[in-house]
């Protein structure tokens, strides 16, 4: 009874809406085709887009009411395949989607780009002595810990220390790196200052990349042993797979690499070349802001880029595998319908 329904909400949304350029609303899928980049682009920047952050209470309730409605079939005449979608971003952007609890603002995946842009301008900072190299860098890595917990696959739990462990192993592996980089930057007597200031200003991007290698493989460990579910061409489970297990981590592994190259490269490249600009040279001040704005710009740009290169779901040796392309162990995006990855 609920499934026809269902269909009957469907079809008078599709009605509605025949004129408009809104794809017909299905509950609980992307928006946007995940089979090419552009659509999983496009499905990314709906999920990062930070103006959910400032939808009220009221927007909220009325949101997921909508939702309700159109489950549940009565959904009242006029309402259009846009609006339907609109409720589900917000919805998707601010509730877990197995708790149905409210996500804290600044770990939610809207809010990933304004509250780690701050972290990134630090962990970019020059002349960094080594208390400021290991906070930005623990700082990061917290932030991204907390994130991952907020966002996790709450269907299947996992122990705590589990979380513990990548925690633990990505904070000692960026901050070991970060420290032995810079203190080898300082001992490189062939290095002019000039040359040792802009080899420093690239530290950071090996220490989390090799971080988030890390927290992959702790994360994840179990699965190379276990297997990750298999699904075949109508989305049933058909059992688990170990070679799913390695494609799913390759891939989740390299998009983790790729992601903070523009975020933590592209900014000290740029920042290199505005320095010499008379601007920044007579007013020293603006230093710090126009890298703000650098490193908002490049970190805007590149998540979407990164988490958009994979698939949510992959197919591999003629088996269509459930791969989890997110980027930290159990959170899933539209594979299972759960949040975006945390992504570095």
């Amino acid at each position: 009874m609920a499934d026809t329904a269902t269909t009957a909400s469907a079809a008078a949304a599709s009605a509605a809406n025949a004129s408009t350029d809104a794809p017909p609303f299905q509950l609980g899928k992307p928006r946007f085709q995940q089979t090419s980049f552009f659509g999983r682009f496009r499905h990314f920047l709906d999920i990062i887009d930070p103006r959910t952050l400032f939808v009220t209470e009221r927007r909220l309730r009325e949101a997921v009411q909508l939702l309700e409605d159109y489950k549940r079939g009565t959904l009242r005449p006029g309402v259009t395949n846009e609006q339907l979608w609109s409720a589900q971003k917000i919805k998707q952007a601010i509730l877990h989607p197995d708790t149905n609890e409210k996500i804290f603002m600044p770990f939610r995946m809207s809010g990933y780009i304004p509250f780690g842009t701050p972290i990134v301008v630090g962990l970019l900072l020059p002349n960094q002595t080594l208390a400021s190299t290991v906070f930005w860098q623990w700082l990061n890595q917290s932030h991204n810990a907390c994130v991952n917990y907020a966002n996790r696959n709450a269907t299947k739990p996992s122990p705590a220390s589990k979380f513990i462990q990548g925690y633990l192993g990505a904070v000692i592996s960026a901050v070991s790196i970060a420290v032995g980089l810079n203190v080898l930057v300082q001992k490189a007597n062939k290095f002019t200052p000039a040359t040792r200031l802009l080899v420093q200003r690239f530290v950071p991007f090996p220490a989390v990349a090799s971080a988030n290698i890390c927290n992959v493989v702790l994360m994840r460990y179990g699965e190379l042993e276990e297997g990750i579910d298999v699904l075949d061409g109508d989305g049933n489970l058909v059992g688990s797979s170990k070679i799913a297990a390695r494609h799913a981590l390759l891939e989740t592994a390299l998009t983790r690499v790729v992601l903070p190259m523009p975020i933590l490269v592209l900014p000290p490249i740029v920042m290199s070349m505005l320095e010499k600009t008379a601007l920044l040279q007579a007013r020293p001040r603006l230093l710090l802001p126009v890298q703000s704005l650098v490193c908002l710009a490049a970190f805007g740009l590149a998540l979407p880029l990164a988490i958009s290169l994979f698939p949510q779901m992959s197919e591999a040796a003629g088996e269509e595998q459930k791969v989890n392309e997110t980027l930290c162990s159990g959170i899933t995006a539209t594979a299972s319908g759960g949040q975006a990855s945390q992504p570095w």
